[in-house]
């Protein structure tokens, strides 16, 4: 079994990692940064994006699996307490490969500069560079649907559903389906502008392209990077054709993730 391992880079997590690696050597276990077939987060659900965008492109190859030393998030369910467990789990190689859906991102510019290619584990945001409002025509399917004004768009994952879209009053989806949600960032609604102002999700063989009015420096972030673009002609978001791969050696259900990061208060039977 090939492994490597991304810590969140603080005392405690480069501690389990160190321990990790030693007695994943002694399993025979080999270490490879390069061509992993299982990669290891120790941190928190930031550490393990990070992770994703390091091996993205390896997502057909390689598995993730989260340690989490702080409380328990949607992708690392493993607590250090569990390590020498989940070592001998992976050292069996008896695992479930679990895969959840990601956001195909082509950024379009309006000169010969060639389109730009992203894909997102939790979501994408689009705002402008200065954080005025955004003006931007949404087509759905290849059909325009609507004039955005606002602070911006968020397109997000099943799985990213319960991040950032959360917070803006999106739907929880469950990552067995495969879709992308937009919803909108603080629109303007009055006698004079309209959106739809809910969020809207959609099917994989269905594509959302929004384009800018007037306004060709974006600002997009993907998971945790921000990118400033400039002379942007559109961008286009779409279920991937990839899926990313959690190794599963226990039963994690989503439903039971929600309830206990948003519901639990720790006291429930």
């Amino acid at each position: 079994m090939r492994y490597y391992i991304v810590s969140k880079g603080d005392h405690k997590s480069n501690s389990i990692k160190e321990n990790m690696e030693a007695q994943m050597e002694a399993n025979n276990m080999i270490k490879d940064a390069d061509e992993p077939e299982i990669v290891i987060s120790v941190g928190g659900d930031g550490t393990l994006l990070e992770a994703f965008h390091q091996y993205c492109h390896r997502v057909n190859e390689t598995a993730f699996v989260g340690v989490h030393t702080g409380h328990l998030g949607f992708y690392a369910d493993w607590l250090p307490h569990e390590v020498d467990k989940l070592i001998e789990e992976i050292a069996d190689g008896d695992y479930e490969v679990i895969q959840y859906p990601l956001i195909d991102i082509i950024v379009n510019y309006n000169d010969d500069k060639e389109p730009s290619h992203h894909i997102a584990l939790n979501e994408a945001t689009m705002k402008t560079e200065d954080n005025t409002t955004l003006v931007a025509d949404v087509n759905l399917r290849g059909q325009h649907f609507e004039r955005f004004r606002g602070d911006g768009l968020c397109i997000s994952t099943p799985s990213g559903s319960t991040a950032y879209n959360k917070a803006l009053g999106g739907a929880l989806i469950h990552p067995s389906l495969r879709a992308i949600q937009l919803t909108e960032i603080a629109s303007i609604n009055n006698r004079v502008f309209r959106t739809v102002g809910s969020p809207i999700v959609m099917p994989e063989h269905h594509y959302c392209l929004i384009t800018p009015v007037d306004q060709r420096v974006i600002m997009t972030s993907i998971d945790h990077v921000t990118t400033k673009h400039h002379n942007v002609e559109s961008i286009e978001y779409r279920v991937a054709k990839q899926r990313v791969r959690f190794a599963r050696f226990r039963p994690f259900p989503f439903w039971k993730r929600v309830h206990d990061s948003f519901i639990s208060d720790g006291r429930d039977e």
